[in-house]
């Protein structure tokens, strides 16, 4: 079985969905995180009627944020923003502690239309990706940026790890479509997401950007290849104990499991945020939005719509 450290022993409940479960190999000396999404990256993907290469581009994109998102440990937000010449010009995620997700995309219908067929490289093109933390007003944020050239997501994440943190890092990402039988109402496909980070730990025993790496390459080279292993469908089946899956990748380099995060989907809009937007533009301004008497806004994140009469509200 799967060890785990001596505070998680009492009352470790696992859950089988939705979750974020942080590990050590611990022969192996590296550490890493395994999140499985179900009903929370189906809200996500649900709520806008995507092109299914659309919304299986921004399921990856959701959860390598939460993958990447879960190293903070307390208040902020980790958001990873692709923006791209491609068919789709713009993939946004944020985590926001304690483990709440959203995102959206920005596309050309007609042309992810016609590169449908070519993979996540062609729908993305050319263009950067930056991952940014935002610990609050009081903090200065930080953000990485690497270039997309022709690059999937994890391949972009991986070089910036390599090259800016200078970290080992393996990444697998997976979605895909799962049918459940017997659904009282609605469609019985719905959306799933998986995937799996190992990074070597630093020498001082963390696991970070911080300090000199100490690589012993044959115990790297070792989780790696079994990391690799992993399939698709492991990932993504809920049926399939995340703690289970740990055990089959892992079970030779004593493996520990850590309390999981549990995931949700969220937004932060609201009609009194939309009007405390509006009330930033000028009237001019507020004018060349009026459609039939009516200012209407669109959530990106929720698609949530919230409409105005344009003399309720006060100028800037």
């Amino acid at each position: 079985m799967i060890e785990r450290s001596s505070d998680e022993r009492i009352a470790l409940q696992i859950p089988d969905d939705d979750l974020i479960l942080p590990f050590q190999a611990e022969n192996a000396d590296v550490f890493g995180r395994l999140v499985k999404l179900g009903p929370t990256v189906d809200t996500i993907l649900s709520q806008h009627a995507y092109p299914e290469p659309v919304s299986r581009l921004l399921g990856e994109a959701v959860a390598l944020t939460a993958l990447l998102g879960a190293a903070l440990k307390s208040e902020g937000k980790f958001i990873l923003q692709a923006s791209t010449d491609g068919p789709i010009d713009l993939l946004v995620a944020d985590y926001e502690v304690p483990g709440r997700l959203r995102g959206y995309a920005r596309f050309s219908a007609e042309r992810v239309a016609e590169l449908a067929d070519e993979g996540e490289t062609a729908l993305l093109g050319n263009g950067h990706l930056a991952m940014t933390i935002d610990r609050g007003s009081e903090t200065e944020r930080y953000q990485g940026v690497v270039p997309l050239e022709g690059e999937s997501l994890t391949e972009a994440a991986d070089t910036y790890f390599r090259q800016s943190e200078q970290l080992p890092t393996f990444i697998r990402l997976a979605v895909a479509k799962h049918y459940r039988a017997g659904q009282p109402s609605g469609s019985p496909w719905t959306w799933r997401a998986g995937g799996l980070l190992v990074q070597k730990l630093t020498s001082e025993g963390g696991h970070g950007s911080s300090g000199p790496l100490s690589i012993d390459e044959e115990d790297w080279t070792r989780a790696r290849m079994l990391a690799e292993t992993v399939e698709d469908h492991e990932l993504l089946d809920p049926m399939l104990p995340p703690e289970r899956l740990l055990y089959r990748l892992f079970h030779e380099e004593q493996v520990r499991a850590y309390r999981a995060i549990p995931l949700d989907s969220y937004c932060s809009c609201s009609r009194e945020r939309v009007e405390d937007l509006l009330q930033r533009f000028t009237r001019e301004e507020l004018d060349e939005m009026i459609v039939d008497g009516k200012i209407w806004v669109t959530c990106e994140f929720c698609n949530s719509r919230y409409h105005f009469d344009s003399d309720t509200i006060p100028e800037a």
